[in-house]
């Protein structure tokens, strides 16, 4: 395996923020041409980006035979649209790359845990807009290389509105609120969005489920191919769900949600 990392250099990138590679070697012993790539966007409230939605998801997707990243992108007080050029450059530069790492580039995911899920949303929702196009200098006939293939929603933020998860959008802002219309997910939904696998739980006490209900109908409306998979009871930030990413509280262990990984494996293989 190759490790590589990129430092990032979007207008306001923070000097930490970095894109770390993991790349699988390329043997004449394995008939695998090119291999689909997975960007790990770890939550954190737009303050930090955890730890324990980081390397040990990568890790799983590597475990699949693919190629993963974790995008360690700028929050507070990095603000808007800060994150999501990061975003946008990480995936311009893996395409950029495809051939020399042999990643496939018609699947290229993007995933993201809780305000990792909106960075990553909004990727996909905001791909082709302004916003990209001119904080990146990118033509009209380039935009198309910041697009992901395929979303994958681990229990993310969406909404500014009533079920808002209200530290993000202050931390994501910088206070700006009355930018937060610009950020709600479910409101920026085009037939353009690539396709989505969203996973929630019912009970999750910090970011409700209503978040990825609302955007899942929203992507309905739009006619976007969408896996939805919500789960009885759990807490926030579960990640893997299981010991490998439990912190000190038992919340952080929910058996039956790391069905979810199994779940999105079947969801990129059916896409390939």
């Amino acid at each position: 395996m190759n490790y590589l990392t990129k430092s990032m250099a979007a207008p306001g990138s923070l000097s930490e923020s970095k894109l770390v590679l993991y790349l699988q070697d390329q043997s004449s012993e394995i008939f695998m041409p090119c291999r689909p790539m997975v960007v790990v966007c770890p939550g954190g409230g737009y303050c930090w980006t955890s730890d324990r939605e980081a390397e040990a998801i990568a890790l799983q997707f590597l475990a699949m035979g693919y190629h993963a990243a974790v995008l360690r992108y700028s929050c507070a007080p990095a603000a808007y649209p800060t994150a999501l050029l990061e975003a946008a450059d990480s995936i311009r530069y893996i395409r950029a790359h495809t051939q020399q790492w042999h990643v496939d580039p018609s699947h290229v995911y993007l995933l993201g845990c809780s305000a990792g899920g909106h960075l990553a949303g909004h990727l996909g929702v905001a791909w082709n807009r302004e916003v990209v196009q001119t904080g990146l200098g990118l033509r009209e006939d380039e935009a198309k290389s910041v697009r992901p293939d395929g979303l994958i929603l681990c229990y993310p933020v969406i909404t500014s509105g009533e079920f808002a998860h209200k530290d993000s959008f202050q931390n994501l802002l910088g206070g700006k609120l009355e930018l937060k219309e610009e950020v709600s997910l479910e409101h920026l939904v085009t037939e353009q969005v690539p396709p989505v696998f969203l996973w929630h739980t019912f009970t999750d006490p910090v970011v409700p489920a209503e978040n990825s209900l609302l955007f899942a109908a929203a992507l309905r409306k739009a006619g976007v191919s969408t896996e939805l998979h919500m789960y009885a009871k759990g807490g926030h930030g579960l990640s893997l769900a299981n010991k490998l990413t439990r912190n000190q509280s038992p919340d952080t262990m929910q058996p039956e949600c790391t069905s979810w990984v199994g779940l999105v494996h079947t969801w990129i293989e059916s896409q390939l």
